[in-house]
Parts: C-alpha cells; structure tokens; sequence
C-alpha cells in the first residue's frame, strides 16, 4: 500500500504537481520574492519589496514543508522539468472578527498561490489550484477561500474562470505605505460545476 497521504496528482514528465521538500525551500521564497516584486511593484511600498529577506523566508517555508501544524496544512509545488517555477500553500480557515461559522461545512484557505512570471501562461496555475481542490476534497473539505489585492486584476480574473467569486468581506492592511485592500473569494467543491472540474 502506498504510504503517501495524498491523492495521486497527476503531470507529464515536463510539468507536474506535488508535495514540496524541504530542501525546495529556497526555489518557494526566489519564487515568491520574484513574483512579489513583479506583480505587486504598485501596491506595496517599494522599501518592503526591495528588502525582502529571502533566507528567512526560506526558513519559514522550510518549517511549513517540515513541520506544519495540522496534517490539513499542505504546500505544494510545480514543476517544470525539475525546476520549481510556482508554489501554493492551502490549510484550515481561520474565521475573520465578527464572522458566524459557516453553513458549507469545513473550510480552507489559500494563503498563496504563485507562480513565477517567466513560467507564467503555461498552466502551472491551473495545476496548482486543480491540485489544491483535489487534496482539499480527500481531507472533506467543503469550500475554499483566498483573499486577493483588490487591484490585482489578474489573479482576479484567473479564480473568476476557474468558478470563483468574491464572497462579500473584505479587509484592509497596513503595508507602512497607501493601506491594501483585498477581496475574499470562495468556491464549493461539490457539485457539477465548480471548479475542481477545470485544469
């Protein structure tokens, strides 16, 4: 019997989508600083983008590939060949202030899902987010939820056709320059037409 916890994902020899290691920490924070500072250049400060700490990023991922605090805590990775050009992180939802159970049953949230701009438009996104769907339906899971920069209309659009739309909260941070606004999106995993029946 197979020990893995995690249904089988499926990829070709050139791309595919599984478990990060821990030794691909490193790859997950160059991926996520790379991204950061491209796509995200107009809404946060530059002083945060610019001084961004890779090694202690890594650090921390490494500690979430190593030693997550539920077994529901998964980050997974895409490859391409055997680089690793994007990563997403998905676990339990956390409920916001004031925010009454939910009648979908359990809930889980992505914290990130990023791929890095010169792989972009290969499907490595759509992997990751198919994968995500798939893991999260094995542990019975019911909805998923992110939350998205109101002004970044790409990664709006790239959950919109995957069936995702904004549930109605929204929050703003304080990033030590203008505040950042960001959208909660959400989608059901059951039923016919969501999302997880998208690649």
């Amino acid at each position: 019997m197979d020990p893995t916890p995690f249904p089988r994902l499926t990829g070709s020899a050139d791309v595919s989508v599984r478990p990060a290691r821990p030794a691909e920490a490193p790859d997950i924070a160059r991926v996520q600083a790379v991204a950061w500072r491209t796509a995200y250049r107009s809404l946060l400060p530059a002083e945060v983008l610019d001084s961004w700490d890779e090694a202690a990023a890594a650090a921390t991922w490494r500690a979430a590939v190593e030693a997550p605090p539920t077994p529901g805590h998964v980050v997974l990775v895409a490859l391409e060949g055997s680089a690793v050009v994007g990563f997403t992180a998905f676990g339990p939802a956390e409920l916001t202030d004031g925010e009454p159970p939910s009648a979908d049953g359990p809930l889980s949230d992505i914290t990130t899902l990023l791929v890095e701009p010169r792989w972009g438009r290969r499907g490595h996104g759509s992997r990751l987010l198919a994968a995500v769907v798939d893991l999260a339906r094995a542990q019975g899971v019911d909805r998923l939820r992110t939350w998205l920069p109101e002004a970044d209309g790409v990664s709006a659009a790239f959950f919109e056709s995957a069936g995702w739309e904004p549930d109605g909260w929204a929050r703003t941070l304080d990033t030590g320059g203008p505040p950042l606004r960001e959208l909660r999106w959400h989608a059901l995993l059951h039923g016919d037409d969501d999302e997880g029946d998208r690649s």
